[in-house]
């Protein structure tokens, strides 16, 4: 019977040790294989997130870049155009067009490009034209209508440039003193 036994074993294969290392043998060997399975599913996990985040991410920044962004302030004060200021006017002192007229009292000056000799040489050699066409101007508008300052600065501006100079223009009229009396 032991020859059989020992035929049994050899016929097939088996061995009677091969019960005893076999469970190690296989826990090890199906260990690595498990592991580096895993190691590789977490990779390639890893992989598409961070494709997925910087398609994402490059999108988004690309469709957001013009909504986001705003000029800074500092942009504008640097466009604008520095000006230097006529102030021989000197103050111009009259009554409104009103039933019961009004007092007015104005300081104006008038902006030019700095630097500019043409349009100080003009604006000088026409001082007494400017008065009277200041004193003229304010004398033709009611209490209501001098209320509205910068559109009163736009009207003397555009008539200025219009019907007083020839050879330059100016750029701004400012009041350092608008008072405007009722009686």
């Amino acid at each position: 019977m032991a020859d059989e036994h020992t035929n049994l074993t050899d016929e097939h294969g088996m061995d009677e040790n091969i019960g005893v290392d076999n469970p190690v043998k296989a826990k090890k060997a199906g260990l690595i294989p498990t592991l580096l399975k895993y190691i590789a599913i977490t990779l390639a996990a890893l992989i598409f997130i961070v494709t997925v985040v910087v398609i994402t991410v490059n999108l988004m920044s690309k469709r957001g870049q013009s909504q986001s962004e705003y000029p800074i302030a500092e942009e504008y004060r640097d466009s604008r155009e520095m000006l230097q200021y006529y102030s021989a006017i000197g103050a111009v002192k009259t009554f409104t067009k009103d039933v019961t007229p009004g007092t007015v009292v104005v300081n104006v000056e008038l902006g030019y490009p700095q630097n500019d000799k043409t349009t100080s040489q003009e604006l000088t050699a026409r001082l007494v034209e400017l008065k009277d066409f200041l004193r003229g101007y304010f004398q033709s508008k009611t209490i209501a209508e001098l209320k509205q300052e910068e559109k009163i600065k736009i009207e003397i501006r555009n008539q200025i440039n219009d019907n007083i100079l020839s050879k330059s223009k100016i750029k701004a009229v400012a009041f350092t003193q608008y008072d405007i009396i009722e009686q």
